[in-house]
């Protein structure tokens, strides 16, 4: 399965060409497989991509704008929802595909573990831990530093002051 990407090397709008290099980038980055389509240069392209962008996801005018993804001929969505897709970590099931293994994908809430305090069980994890770390590095120590260092801090100023007096 191949990601198609629909894009206008030419276009004038520099909104279009961010959102355009956003997705182009995300899936490089992320090593997923894709074609970038050139709609403004290949009639084929741009007449496909109008015909399969669905009714209900086209603009007022009809004319969908690029960025438009598609897996092989299954339409995915417009940079919005791609954007939406990416934020809430779902990138993999938007473009239709299986992620890769030991990548990070956020369970939906049904498939989540929770305890019975509704914490997540890495959340609960990672702040036991956290509180047991501050217990044993002994941050009363800490404490004590700064109390001496206020000691000492006072002993020289009343130094000081005597001296001037003197």
């Amino acid at each position: 399965m191949v990601i198609k990407v629909f894009v206008a090397t030419s276009s004038g709008s520099i909104a279009i060409r961010k959102k355009q290099q956003e997705v182009v980038g995300f899936l490089e980055a992320n090593k997923i497989d894709f074609k970038e389509l050139d709609i403004a240069g290949d009639e084929d392209n741009r007449r496909w991509m109008r015909e399969n962008v669905p009714g209900e996801k086209k603009p007022q005018n009809g004319i969908p704008l690029p960025p438009q993804i598609f897996n092989e001929e299954q339409y995915c969505g417009d940079f919005d929802s791609f954007f939406s897709a990416k934020e809430e970590n779902i990138i993999y099931s938007f473009l239709g595909l299986t992620p890769p293994p030991g990548s990070k994908v956020t369970k939906s809430p049904d498939e989540a573990s929770s305890l019975p305090n509704g914490d997540l069980m890495g959340e609960a994890q990672s702040s036991a831990e956290g509180t047991e770390k501050a217990e044993e590095g002994g941050d009363e120590d800490v404490g004590s530093l700064s109390e001496s260092q206020e000691k000492n801090e006072e002993e020289g100023e009343r130094a000081t002051e005597e001296k001037t007096q003197a």
